[in-house]
């Protein structure tokens, strides 16, 4: 796995990737996360870990153009309870939440993809099949057929 990407963030709210030795926008750090590469962000001044932060700020401006990401009902409990109730569900089943919900959407696609060919496969195969069947009278070829002859004769 790739190292983590160290970055700095200066108090002019910009962002310096020591390891490209450049500044980096949100949605460069937002395609480093897309790619599985771990961030660590911290100040400049004071050193503190200001990732959680920067990752926030990218889910925000995300949220944006996205017009909605969270209902407002949980807004409304996270501002409420935010340091008390919800940051030990946070901290303890979202993530974990999210990953299973992830694994399970990633095995129900291949299942269904899987499915799909299956499909396709079979319907190939029922042409083929169909193709060397020589088709069988309908059942209304088995009686007789009425004609002016057939009603000359009962009369």
């Amino acid at each position: 796995m790739p190292a983590k990407v160290v970055l700095k963030k200066y108090a002019n709210r910009r962002l310096y990737d020591t390891e490209k030795r450049a500044f980096v926008s949100l949605a460069q750090i937002a395609e480093l996360v897309k790619q599985g590469r771990e961030l660590e962000i911290s100040d400049d001044k004071t050193g503190e870990d200001v990732t959680a932060f920067i990752l926030t700020q990218i889910v925000l401006e995300e949220a944006k153009k996205k017009t909605l990401l969270l209902p407002v009902s949980l807004l409304y409990l996270l501002i409420r309870y935010g340091d008390s109730v919800l940051s030990e569900f946070f901290d303890n089943y979202l993530e974990q939440t999210l990953k299973t919900y992830l694994t399970h959407k990633s095995a129900m696609d291949s299942q269904f993809r899987t499915w799909l060919e299956m499909g396709q496969d079979l319907s190939s195969l029922t042409q083929k099949a169909m193709a060397n069947i020589t088709p069988s009278p309908s059942w209304i070829d088995f009686f007789p057929k009425k004609t002016p002859e057939n009603d000359e004769d009962k009369g």
